[in-house]
């Protein structure tokens, strides 16, 4: 341990100094105690910097695991990996400027409609994104099946986008949390993948780096869904929100239902269809609902807690008038409008809404058949998302390729009548190495009774704060 020492009136003085070192963090963290904002820092500067090593940041990852950090702790981290990068500057634009974030599942093409929906309300959305892993698809890889869009932009790139359009989709950058990007990566191959604070700061760093006033968190719970209880969703949710508000940026979440798919496809271009067909005004009434919900949040945000500041309670009539607004910027066509024009700014071809031919497809398709008689009662979103990553529509790990053409279409959806034989989904493939698993797989996603089930609850909790 190093040692000063100094001389003053004849009388030699000693100081010991000890400076900050990740073995005395990693054992604090191990034993339960509390770090400062400094501290993290300190932790995520030297990662970067190479000087805190990829084992001790393992260690220090897994401490966090089993030990936790409270909410302020959680804060703290999100700000240091937040400023391990850059953080827009859309200063310029005097919109406000909110964007939403899904935890993730299967059927999820919210993003893609509500991102062009919201603008055309005259909100600014800049959307950073992610790639589909294991059973949950990704926004990018579904834009990506659109001849020509891309995903991969330059800061510069992404903000004349948002000045053009006030929209744009695109992925992760060097430049922003690459903290993040070095954590995840490390996560998931030391199982400390689930830690809420740890998920809690991946996902808030990189989207508070976007320069918002506000955020709206679609945070899924059920079986297709990460977190598979509403407890689980909800401790998520609070911290996210509770995070995202001590930063500065208003946050609100809202737990969302994913024990069944979103709409009826499952699958990148099969998804981007359905998209359109939404923005058309033929929309399955679980996206459309889910789409509408976060959407009067985000119109919420921006126009009353945003320019206003904030009320002092949520007042239900004005969430409901933001949600008429939305819905008339969809039948007027005015929200497909936009969608085609952040096609266009993003170098796609605007021409898919006209000809959805030109999107890709799959050259094989086989029906699977209701083995029984009766009533829908559920539709299992975890094994239809498995079954569709067999098809190639998803990946099992990062580097995995993606068949855009591939995926899922439900026939058939909770609460409707079914005949023996009668088709209750299609599968979309071009590689048949993984039919017949796939197909069983999506063949016992159907559970079949003699009842009609209650109604669907899609909108399970709001949290605020």
């Amino acid at each position: 341990m190093p040692v000063a020492s100094a001389r003053t009136s004849g009388r030699r003085l000693s100081a010991i100094i000890t400076p900050v070192r990740a073995y005395d963090l990693i054992k604090r963290k191990r034993d339960g105690g509390r770090m400062t904002g400094e501290e993290f820092r300190f932790l995520i500067r030297g990662y970067l910097a190479g000087e805190v090593p990829d084992y001790q940041m393992a260690a220090f990852l897994m401490a966090v695991f089993l030990r936790g950090l409270d909410e302020e702790e959680t804060a703290l981290l999100t700000e240091a990996m937040l400023h391990s990068g850059l953080i827009l500057d859309l200063s310029g634009l005097e919109r406000p400027k909110v964007d939403k974030h899904s935890t993730g599942g299967v059927g999820d093409k919210v993003s893609i409609v509500l991102a062009p929906l919201v603008a055309s309300a005259g909100v600014v959305v800049p959307m950073i994104s992610g790639r589909g892993l294991g059973h949950t698809g990704g926004t990018l890889d579904k834009l990506e099946s659109i001849p020509g869009f891309r995903t991969e932009m330059s800061l510069d790139e992404f903000r004349e986008a948002l000045w053009t359009t006030g929209v744009a989709i695109m992925g992760q950058t060097e430049e922003i949390a690459p903290a993040d990007r070095r954590l995840y990566a490390l996560r998931d191959v030391t199982a400390t993948v689930e830690s809420i604070p740890l998920i809690a700061s991946s996902i808030m760093s990189k989207k508070l780096s976007e320069g918002l006033d506000g955020l709206v968190l679609d945070v899924k719970v059920g079986s297709g869904a990460f977190m598979k209880t509403v407890e689980e969703a909800e401790a998520l949710a609070r911290v996210m929100v509770g995070t995202g508000n001590s930063l500065g940026v208003r946050t609100v979440a809202v737990l969302t239902d994913m024990d069944e798919p979103l709409g009826r496809m499952v699958g990148n271009s099969l998804e981007i269809k359905e998209c359109i067909n939404l923005l058309k005004g033929w929309a399955e009434e679980d996206l459309l609902e889910v789409t509408l919900t976060l959407g009067a949040w985000m119109l919420y945000i921006a126009e009353e807690m945003v320019s206003r500041g904030a009320p002092p309670a949520i007042d239900d009539g004005v969430l409901m008038e933001k949600r008429k607004r939305l819905e008339g910027l969809l039948s007027s066509g005015k929200a497909l409008e936009r969608f085609l024009d952040m096609i266009e700014a993003q170098g796609g071809d605007p021409e898919i809404a006209a000809r959805p031919g030109l999107l890709p497809g799959a050259g094989r398709i086989r029906p699977v058949y209701s083995p029984a008689e009766g009533y829908i009662r559920r539709v299992d979103a975890e094994k239809v998302g498995v079954a569709s990553v067999l098809l190639g529509a998803g990946r099992s790990r990062m580097e995995d390729g993606i068949d855009h053409g591939a995926g899922v279409m439900l026939n058939r959806k909770s609460g409707t009548k079914v005949a023996r034989g009668e088709p209750l989904a299609t599968l979309h493939y071009n590689d048949e190495g993984n039919i017949e698993e796939a197909c069983r797989l999506v063949e016992g996603a159907f559970e079949i009774g003699p009842e009609p089930p209650g109604r669907r609850r899609l909108i399970r909790k709001v949290v605020l704060a």
